[in-house]
Protein backbone atom coordinates (compact mmCIF):
# COMPACT_ATOMS: atom_id res chain seq x y z
CA UNK A 1 0.00 0.00 0.00
CA UNK A 2 3.11 2.26 0.76
CA UNK A 3 4.11 1.77 -2.78
CA UNK A 4 1.38 2.55 -4.16
CA UNK A 5 1.01 5.90 -2.43
CA UNK A 6 4.40 6.85 -3.34
CA UNK A 7 3.07 5.99 -7.11
CA UNK A 8 0.19 8.14 -6.70
CA UNK A 9 2.49 11.15 -5.39
CA UNK A 10 5.45 10.57 -7.93
CA UNK A 11 2.11 10.69 -10.93
CA UNK A 12 0.69 13.87 -9.12
CA UNK A 13 3.10 16.05 -7.67
CA UNK A 14 6.32 15.21 -9.75
CA UNK A 15 9.52 12.63 -9.04
CA UNK A 16 10.85 12.11 -5.92
CA UNK A 17 7.22 13.53 -3.85
CA UNK A 18 6.16 9.89 -3.26
CA UNK A 19 9.56 9.21 -1.42
CA UNK A 20 9.81 12.71 0.68
CA UNK A 21 5.88 12.52 1.61
CA UNK A 22 5.74 9.01 2.78
CA UNK A 23 8.98 7.63 4.28
CA UNK A 24 9.31 4.07 5.47
CA UNK A 25 7.62 5.08 8.91
CA UNK A 26 4.03 5.78 7.38
CA UNK A 27 0.85 4.09 8.43
CA UNK A 28 -2.17 4.22 6.76
CA UNK A 29 -5.84 2.56 6.98
CA UNK A 30 -8.21 1.76 4.77
CA UNK A 31 -11.61 2.70 3.75
CA UNK A 32 -15.00 0.31 4.54
CA UNK A 33 -14.09 -0.40 1.12
CA UNK A 34 -11.08 -1.76 1.29
CA UNK A 35 -8.71 0.81 -0.21
CA UNK A 36 -6.19 3.01 0.99
CA UNK A 37 -7.58 6.05 2.32
CA UNK A 38 -5.23 7.96 4.70
CA UNK A 39 -1.49 7.94 5.63
CA UNK A 40 -0.38 8.59 8.68
CA UNK A 41 3.35 9.83 10.19
CA UNK A 42 2.87 8.76 13.95
CA UNK A 43 -0.59 10.41 14.53
CA UNK A 44 -0.57 13.15 12.37
CA UNK A 45 -2.12 12.82 8.85
CA UNK A 46 -0.01 13.46 5.80
CA UNK A 47 -2.21 13.24 3.18
CA UNK A 48 -5.66 11.77 1.92
CA UNK A 49 -6.92 9.69 -1.41
CA UNK A 50 -9.87 11.28 -2.47
CA UNK A 51 -12.24 8.58 -3.33
CA UNK A 52 -13.63 10.46 -6.20
CA UNK A 53 -10.32 10.49 -8.37
CA UNK A 54 -7.83 8.71 -6.51
CA UNK A 55 -5.28 11.95 -6.21
CA UNK A 56 -4.39 13.00 -2.76
CA UNK A 57 -5.45 15.93 -0.71
CA UNK A 58 -2.48 17.09 1.35
CA UNK A 59 -2.35 18.16 5.00
CA UNK A 60 0.12 20.80 6.18
CA UNK A 61 2.28 18.08 6.81
CA UNK A 62 2.46 16.93 3.67
CA UNK A 63 2.77 20.76 2.07
CA UNK A 64 5.48 21.62 4.38
CA UNK A 65 7.10 17.52 2.90
CA UNK A 66 6.31 18.86 -0.65
CA UNK A 67 7.39 22.79 0.31
CA UNK A 68 10.66 21.48 1.78
CA UNK A 69 11.57 19.06 -1.67
CA UNK A 70 10.52 21.12 -4.64
CA UNK A 71 12.10 24.54 -5.30
CA UNK A 72 10.10 27.68 -5.98
CA UNK A 73 8.07 28.05 -8.55
CA UNK A 74 7.30 24.46 -8.46
CA UNK A 75 3.19 23.78 -7.06
CA UNK A 76 3.38 27.25 -5.48
CA UNK A 77 1.51 30.41 -5.63
CA UNK A 78 2.53 33.45 -4.16
CA UNK A 79 -0.43 35.07 -2.08
CA UNK A 80 0.21 39.30 -1.63
CA UNK A 81 1.38 39.95 1.60
CA UNK A 82 -1.73 41.83 2.18
CA UNK A 83 -3.82 38.66 1.51
CA UNK A 84 -1.41 36.31 3.65
CA UNK A 85 -2.58 36.78 6.82
CA UNK A 86 -6.12 35.49 6.15
CA UNK A 87 -4.64 33.01 4.24
CA UNK A 88 -2.86 32.06 6.99
CA UNK A 89 -5.75 31.68 9.11
CA UNK A 90 -7.75 29.75 6.40
CA UNK A 91 -9.03 32.02 4.25
CA UNK A 92 -9.15 31.28 0.42
CA UNK A 93 -6.97 33.05 -1.60
CA UNK A 94 -8.28 35.61 -4.40
CA UNK A 95 -6.94 36.18 -7.91
CA UNK A 96 -6.59 39.77 -7.07
CA UNK A 97 -4.58 38.62 -4.21
CA UNK A 98 -1.66 36.48 -6.88
CA UNK A 99 1.31 37.68 -7.16
CA UNK A 100 3.10 34.99 -9.12
CA UNK A 101 1.97 31.26 -10.11
CA UNK A 102 4.06 28.31 -11.15
CA UNK A 103 2.54 28.14 -15.17
CA UNK A 104 2.61 23.59 -14.74
CA UNK A 105 -0.40 23.90 -12.25
CA UNK A 106 -3.86 23.40 -13.54
CA UNK A 107 -7.18 24.09 -12.11
CA UNK A 108 -8.36 21.47 -9.71
CA UNK A 109 -4.95 20.20 -8.56
CA UNK A 110 -3.69 20.53 -4.90
CA UNK A 111 -1.06 23.34 -4.83
CA UNK A 112 0.97 25.28 -2.30
CA UNK A 113 0.28 29.16 -0.80
CA UNK A 114 3.16 31.01 -0.25
CA UNK A 115 4.00 34.66 0.67
CA UNK A 116 6.85 36.83 -1.18
CA UNK A 117 9.54 34.92 1.01
CA UNK A 118 8.20 31.71 0.23
CA UNK A 119 6.76 30.70 3.51
CA UNK A 120 4.41 28.22 3.44
CA UNK A 121 0.70 29.69 4.43
CA UNK A 122 -1.69 26.85 2.96
CA UNK A 123 -2.68 24.16 1.02
CA UNK A 124 -5.55 24.02 -1.16
CA UNK A 125 -7.22 23.22 -4.62
CA UNK A 126 -6.22 25.71 -7.63
CA UNK A 127 -9.83 27.05 -9.10
CA UNK A 128 -8.27 28.56 -11.87
CA UNK A 129 -5.54 28.23 -14.91
CA UNK A 130 -2.40 29.84 -14.26
CA UNK A 131 -2.97 32.71 -16.81
CA UNK A 132 -6.42 33.21 -15.31
CA UNK A 133 -5.09 34.02 -11.96
CA UNK A 134 -2.55 36.27 -13.26
CA UNK A 135 -4.72 38.02 -15.47
CA UNK A 136 -8.64 37.98 -14.22
CA UNK A 137 -8.89 40.43 -10.87
CA UNK A 138 -12.32 38.70 -9.29
CA UNK A 139 -12.85 35.14 -8.01
CA UNK A 140 -11.79 32.58 -6.60
CA UNK A 141 -8.16 31.54 -7.12
CA UNK A 142 -7.18 28.78 -4.60
CA UNK A 143 -9.51 27.70 -2.33
CA UNK A 144 -8.03 26.88 0.80
CA UNK A 145 -8.28 23.23 2.83
CA UNK A 146 -5.32 23.72 5.59
CA UNK A 147 -4.18 26.65 7.17
CA UNK A 148 -0.71 27.18 8.83
CA UNK A 149 -2.32 28.35 11.99
CA UNK A 150 -5.10 25.25 11.99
Amino acid sequence: MLKRARIIADFQFGRGAGRALFPEDTTYSLSKTRRLRYLFSGKERIATVRASDGLLTLSMLGAQRLHALFPQPRLRIVASDEAAPFVVKGGNVFAKHVLSVDPEVRAGEEVLVVDGNDRLLATGTAMLAPEEMLQIKRGLAVSARKAAEH
